[in-house]
């Protein structure tokens, strides 16, 4: 059984975004793990928490979770860019992650854009979906 949330596409590539999180946190130095390495896996994690929360309420409910989502999106950009300027990581991981970031956050506009406007964008909101498997 899949919750609708999961169709997502949004969704998907925050879960995406939370592996690539973790995985790059792994090689901070340790005496981050209480600070930055917590602080950066909490935010984007949270980026998928609200994604998922917010689509059990009403449409103005799940807009609202979905600019808080917007906002943890932000706090990783800040996070992503303190461990670049502290040579936590490489000038790759450092585009890599904000390439993500940027992906995730153009799918979340569009997704307020499709509840804000739901006739408008009968086709396009369908496009925030993932296909399943029959």
């Amino acid at each position: 059984m899949q919750f609708n949330f999961e169709k997502l596409i949004t969704y998907q590539k925050s879960l995406d975004y939370v592996d690539f999180v973790y995985d790059t946190t792994e090689r901070f130095p340790k005496q981050e793990i209480y600070s930055l390495t917590d602080q950066f896996r909490r935010a984007a994690v949270s980026i998928s928490l609200n994604i998922g929360e917010g689509s059990s309420g009403t449409k103005k409910e799940f807009m609202n979770f979905i600019r808080i989502s917007n906002r943890s999106l932000r706090e990783c950009v800040v996070c992503t860019s303190v461990a670049y300027r502290r040579k936590y990581i490489s000038e790759d991981v450092h585009e890599k992650s904000r390439t993500l970031l940027v992906e995730i956050a153009k799918l979340n506009s569009g997704l307020l854009n499709s509840l804000k406007n739901p006739s408008d964008n009968r086709k396009t909101s369908r496009s925030y979906e993932l296909k399943t498997p029959n």
